[in-house]
């Protein structure tokens, strides 16, 4: 099968589009987190059992470190934060399972999340401050600084998404290269630090994703409390 990208892989094409094994495991995801969810709220209680009080901790350890960022925003941030934790953390040990393969060693995967991060930035900004006022702190302090403003929220998209594509894809390569050289006489170690540094990278990306957010939100709020102040 033809590469799309460096660990991807063609599995089908539809038309002119080819479709990477990647985008099946996201897929995958997808359809799982959509049945899990789906059977979840279906089983609600008021005395929960032990599957409730998982969700249930999960979404509030999020909730919780959306809130110390976003007092005012956390409730409209925290499904998208939540969902990015939870999407990394399921796809960067999905190659655990035999068979299966890690998505976001496909660089195009982890461009898409960064991208729809860059665009979430500005679309949390907006809502919150309105384009007005959200457009006007690229030309804070001086409208000087304009491109460099600019050039910023390009280079930290792509170092967003490069990040997490070397390190899944290094992490990868490694493991491979230590059970060629040890056979199957380190399973366990690789397992562990596969484990570690696939949630460890599912944590990174998503509170910078949440700083982001937080720095293009609160950006909004400094200027017209410090107005208000001087008054």
């Amino acid at each position: 099968m033809d590469d799309l990208q460096p660990g991807a892989r063609t599995l089908f094409t539809l038309g002119p589009v080819a479709i990477a094994d990647s985008i099946v495991y996201t897929w995958l995801i997808m359809a799982a987190f959509w049945i899990g969810s789906w059977a979840v709220s279906c089983r609600l209680r008021q005395m929960p059992g032990p599957m409730q009080v998982v969700f249930e901790g999960i979404v509030g350890a999020c909730e919780n470190a959306v809130r110390e960022l976003l007092p005012r925003d956390y409730l409209r941030v925290t499904p998208f934060v939540l969902s990015l934790w939870l999407y990394l953390g399921v796809a960067n040990l999905l190659s655990l399972i035999p068979g299966f393969e890690t998505p976001t060693r496909d660089l195009s995967v982890t461009s898409a999340l960064a991208v729809l991060v860059y665009f979430s930035v500005h679309w949390f900004g907006i809502r919150s401050q309105g384009w007005r006022a959200y457009l006007k702190h690229y030309l804070s302090p001086n409208p000087i600084l304009l491109p460099f403003h600019l050039l910023s929220e390009i280079t930290r998209t792509v170092a967003l998404a490069v990040r997490l594509f070397g390190n899944m894809m290094s992490m990868d390569m490694i493991a491979l290269l230590l059970l060629l050289i040890a056979g199957l006489f380190v399973p366990v170690p690789i397992l562990m630090l596969h484990i570690v540094e696939g949630l460890v990278q599912a944590y990174i990306f998503g509170t910078l994703a949440l700083i982001y957010i937080a720095s293009g939100i609160q950006s909004q709020l400094s200027e017209p409390e410090q107005e208000n102040g001087s008054s």
